[in-house]
């Protein structure tokens, strides 16, 4: 690459400019007339009151940004002149990062401070949000441990029970770690024995975390057991309970932040000692595109060690633990995913290596070798074979099938002995529960009935209602709808539209198009209570299952990854396609949503297909694919995505990256952008430098370009349910505002704009 002499060029205009083309002016769409007993001046009309009720409204509501500094950064990548004008928002840290994105920030909030109905929507997404809810219980020893969500506390609270009818005790309250919630609980992880609980701690819901050791009994944390760079870290006890394994990063700051996952090594921590003293049990691979993480199992014979190199290919080690000094070889290089479970003497194997749609081996660990595997569950027509436990001595599989969830008990020989009743077409993640117990648990959920959880025994079946969320709402109301439609190159995509039963397909429906559309993650009918919000308001939701995904098995993962990751946007697009043809919207009334790997998304879309959308709500994407992986954990997504460092990768990356498709004088959607800025994941850095883009691209005459920055909160956003609200009361209001929901005229918010220049 090459940067030229004249990249450090900035704007001629003073950053300070109140030049007329940097005033903006937000404003709802219709305003009250003169409060009655409140007399007219002599001579003034109603017109004219209305007017300067209007102008005094206006007046608050003006917003005035700074230009956003452009330079002539051009590099030339594999022969390809490739701009970069706001290549110095990539540095959050500088001042005038923070300035540009605190105004714009400053903007959004008072913009949607000014439209009305907010204090209802608020108060009724925390009507929706602030609930009672248990999760099933996890056996460990003699003992029980759950959660619970409570209706009066912002985040969900962890206990423990001597015997499951046994007294109830807090065994961890993330509500009391901090006393502004800054601390986030990322993860627990108890001894088979249940007598110490491992937990993982953050700062504002980031990634990087540290690990923490407490005995249950008493409560009592130990000094001695806090562990730093715990960022992939679970703890994965040995069977004694006197240590566990685990994956650590060096915390050496001169190692850039997208190299270190090259860094991790698998430790062994023994309770009561300092962790630079941990053995060290399986060292760095040096490749940061790679994940490395240990597995145990409850009998303490094996430990397993996994080699991830993106969402498609893992390598497996194991070791005997009972005396076995080196790790062997379980599989390597096969270019397929594994799951390994273990019990008595024999590894299951749950693999696409054979099947794009799964299926399932019995290993013997001192015969490895590939030729001697048996299979024992074979790939199913028109099923994905999505997760596999050993409980109670037998087998619990879970499938997708179209989109939706199938559970299944079999025995160790992979034989069939009955389905696991589920109430309807939804999801679950399959049954929970221990090897050595019979007793075991699952959650299902739709789109609109929150999850309930019930017991059942592996060795009698039957079901019982084991806690259920009840929440102000009537689920009866609403439907759900699986279609099917046609994507650009007549490949048959599914979609599930979410909506009230009394629905007409006149095309005046607000709808949210939701997708992802990455890295083997399936979306299915999970429930989402500010979900509800939307279809009481009059609007519905279409969830597309998106190639890229998982929910047709590995071909259908690979057909939306590297270089046909074209293949998603444009089943996206096809989606608005079928909505608008089919009436059940119109372009003026949908809107798109996306975070993350959908941030990608819909960002490609809104640059590739813009007259078919009214808004984008983007969360924390990534944007620039010309730069991504030189950030945050950037490098361990070039499996999934590539990499512009290799000359054919660099092609299809630059030919999609919306950043640098952005064209100056294209009429764009309405833009809601959010940002965190505690994000280790994906950095925020693509969201500034979009946001910037499009301000330049569409002037102060087109749709408003907001950016909204969720403080104190990391990829997932912040933890506490009072944040969750704000976010989704913000993000409403905006979508509300642009596709005519608030009022019945069209909203007259221009976009908050600055003086650009080309220098």
């Amino acid at each position: 690459m090459k940067n030229h002499p004249s990249s450090v060029a900035t704007t001629k205009t003073p950053i300070f400019s109140l030049s007329i083309a940097t005033v903006v002016w937000l404003t709802i769409a219709s305003f009250g007339c003169t409060p009655p007993g409140i007399p007219k001046p002599k001579g003034e009309t109603k017109a004219d009151a209305d007017a300067k009720r209007k102008r005094e409204l206006l007046e608050k509501r003006k917003c005035i940004l700074t230009s956003t500094r452009r330079q002539n950064i051009v590099d030339t990548i594999h022969g390809v002149s490739v701009a970069d004008p706001y290549r110095w928002l990539e540095n959050g840290k500088t001042e005038e990062t923070k300035s540009w994105l605190n105004e714009r920030d400053t903007c959004t909030r008072k913009y949607l401070s000014t439209l009305p109905g907010k204090t209802q929507i608020r108060q009724r997404l925390e009507k929706l949000n602030y609930f009672d809810k248990m999760s099933a219980p996890s056996h460990k020893g003699k003992r029980f441990f759950y959660s619970r969500r409570h209706a009066d506390k912002e985040k969900s609270v962890y206990y423990w029970k001597e015997g499951e009818a046994g007294e109830e005790k807090i065994l961890l309250d993330p509500n009391t770690m901090s006393t502004d919630g800054t601390l986030s609980l990322k993860g627990i992880y108890i001894s088979y024995d249940g007598k110490w609980a491992a937990y993982k701690v953050s700062k504002n819901n980031a990634d990087s975390a540290s690990l923490h050791l407490m005995e249950v009994a008493t409560g009592k944390e130990s000094t001695q057991d806090t562990i730093p760079g715990c960022k992939y870290a679970s703890a994965e006890w040995d069977k004694s309970g006197k240590g566990f394994y685990y994956t650590r990063l060096p915390q050496d700051k001169t190692i850039k932040a997208d190299e270190l996952p090259g860094y991790a090594e698998i430790y062994y921590h023994k309770i009561g000692t300092d962790y630079k003293k941990d053995r060290l049990v399986h060292g760095k691979t040096g490749d940061p595109r790679k994940f490395i993480f240990p597995q145990t199992y409850h009998d303490g014979r094996y430990l397993v060690v996994s080699v991830m190199f993106g969402w498609a290919n893992v390598d497996v080690y194991y070791k005997d633990l009972r005396g076995g000094s080196k790790f062997r070889t379980l599989v390597k290089n096969s270019n397929a995913m594994y799951q390994v479970e273990y019990y008595k003497g024999s590894f299951y194997v749950l693999t696409n290596a054979t099947s794009p749609r799964y299926s399932l081996f019995k290993v013997n660990p001192n015969r490895p070798a590939r030729k001697l595997w048996k299979e024992i569950v074979k790939a199913r027509e028109g099923a994905v074979l999505q997760n596999v436990a050993v409980i109670g001595g037998n087998l619990a599989l879970t499938y997708l099938e179209k989109a939706s969830s199938r559970a299944e008990v079999a025995d160790l020989k992979g034989k069939k002995i009955r389905d696991v009743e589920l109430p309807g077409i939804g999801s679950t993640r399959g049954l929970h529960g221990s090897p050595i117990h019979d007793e075991a648990y699952y959650s299902f959920s739709t789109f609109t009935n929150p999850p309930t959880i019930y017991k059942t025994s592996i060795k009698k079946g039957g079901s019982s209602l084991y806690s259920k969320v009840k929440l102000p709402f009537t689920p009866d109301s609403f439907t759900t709808d699986q279609v099917e439609y046609y994507s650009k190159d007549g490949t048959k995509v599914t979609m599930f539209i979410i909506r009230k039963k009394e629905f007409k397909k006149d095309g005046t429906t607000p709808f949210i198009l939701y997708g992802y559309g990455g890295f083997n993650i399936s979306e299915t009918p999970r429930f989402s209570p500010s979900r509800i919000l939307w279809l009481e308001r009059g609007g519905a939701i279409a969830i597309p299952n998106l190639r890229g995904g998982g929910e047709y098995g590995e071909d259908w993962h690979k057909s939306g990854m590297l270089s046909k990751k074209q293949n998603v946007f444009d089943d996206f697009i096809a989606a608005a396609k079928y909505l608008i043809d089919k009436k059940y919207t119109s372009a003026s009334r949908l809107a798109i949503r996306g975070g993350s790997n959908g941030g990608l998304l819909v960002g490609a879309a809104m640059v590739q297909a813009p007259n078919l959308f009214k808004a984008v709500s983007c969360h924390v994407p990534l944007l620039d694919m010309v730069r991504y992986h030189k950030f945050g954990s950037g490098k361990t997504w070039i499996a999934e995505y590539g990499s512009a460092d290799k000359v054919d990768q660099f092609h299809f990356l630059y030919a999609y990256s919306p950043y640098h498709h952005v064209t100056k004088g294209t009429k764009y959607p309405a833009l809601l952008m959010n940002t965190a800025d505690s994000d280790d994941r994906v950095d925020p850095m693509h969201a500034r430098k979009f946001v910037a883009m499009i301000e330049y691209a569409q002037g102060s005459s087109a749709n408003p370009v907001f950016l909204r920055l969720e403080k104190n909160a990391g990829h997932g956003g912040g933890d506490m349910v009072k944040k969750k609200v704000a976010a989704a009361t913000d993000e409403y209001l905006f979508l509300m505002d642009q596709l005519g929901m608030i009022s019945s005229e069209k909203s007259k918010a221009p976009t908050p704009a600055s003086n650009e220049t080309d220098d």
